[in-house]
């Protein structure tokens, strides 16, 4: 069976909860923090991973006990580990994050090693016809460029997460982009408008074949609890939310983009492999935490059986 292949960020994600996060100049109280694996190159290839694909993985850790960390959470995880790189100079990455008790995140990043993925990291991943090869904006965009150039050559599939939103991509990795996943903030950025909270889908329609590079490329849109909108040439296909109680919504996106390549990679039409990534990023969002907050196969599995 074709493996999902992700370049993309690791970090150690510093958490704290609290009932609301402060105004400029203000401390609060928070009630937890956790210190876990994080990034949204690492939720992408656990959430990949528990779906019972192949999974392998390029990034960059540094040489401490952060990346040590990182490591035995990958092994534990099943994610494939050969073309990480242990930076001479930097330390593993670090994410601030801070939730409140409506689920809402408020996040810092430091890229730190993250910074130094270059394309010969590349060299040590084994691209082949049929794989689903995944990145996001965490990483040099010059070195994701190459990774897409060389999955297209390879016959693969390429899906690009364009989190955060950072215009300094060679025009060349939007035009070896397959399937392109954003959510609103995102999709309005690269398209020059606002998108607002109650766009109906016809104006999402709209908003996201601007982004079209080849007319044989699938725009989503992560709509929350709206769903996801898949937008093509020829049409577009919604796939309704799921109503849950979300206590950490860190890394939602991150689900829902590794378990639609993993459901890829098993062979589903696109569709139905939303459908499954929707409902595996609803369970996502039930939990403190990204890397550790992803579903297995068999908790997605139950979860579609009752709906």
């Amino acid at each position: 069976m074709p493996k999902v292949v992700i370049a993309g960020s690791i970090n150690i994600d510093v958490l704290a909860t609290m009932k609301r996060a402060p105004r400029a100049g203000e401390t609060v109280n928070g009630d937890t923090v956790t210190f876990c694996p994080g990034g949204k190159g690492l939720n992408q290839a656990v959430a990949a991973a528990l779906q019972q694909v192949e999974v392998a993985f390029c990034g960059r850790v540094g040489r401490d006990a952060s990346g040590d960390q990182v490591l035995a959470f990958f092994k534990e995880k099943g994610v494939g580990t050969d073309a990480i790189v242990r930076s001479e100079a930097n330390a593993t990455g670090t994410a601030l994050v801070m939730v409140d008790s409506s689920a809402e995140n408020h996040i810092v990043v430091i890229p730190a090693a993250n910074a130094e993925t270059c394309p010969a990291d590349l060299d040590n991943l084994s691209i082949a016809a049929g794989d689903v090869l995944v990145s996001q904006f965490e990483i040099p965009r010059t070195t994701i460029a190459e990774f897409f150039r060389r999955g297209r050559a390879a016959g693969a599939r390429t899906i690009l997460n364009t989190a955060p939103a950072l215009d300094d991509a060679p025009e060349s990795l939007w035009e070896d982009t397959d399937i392109l996943v954003l959510n609103e903030t995102e999709l309005g950025h690269f398209a020059g408008t606002e998108v607002s909270a109650e766009a109906s889908a016809e104006e999402i329609v709209g908003i996201a074949k601007r982004l079209f590079r080849r007319p044989d490329q699938t725009i989503i849109a992560t709509l929350g609890a709206r769903g996801a909108l898949a937008v093509t040439e020829k049409g577009h296909t919604l796939v309704p939310g799921r109503k849950v109680k979300a206590v950490d919504t860190t890394g939602a996106g991150d689900c829902f983009v590794g378990a639609l390549a993993a459901r890829l990679a098993a062979g589903d039409l696109l569709p139905i492999a939303m459908r499954y990534a929707n409902l595996a990023a609803s369970i996502a969002v039930t939990r403190v935490g990204s890397g550790i907050s992803m579903p297995t196969a068999t908790e997605v599995h139950e979860a579609l059986a009752k709906a």
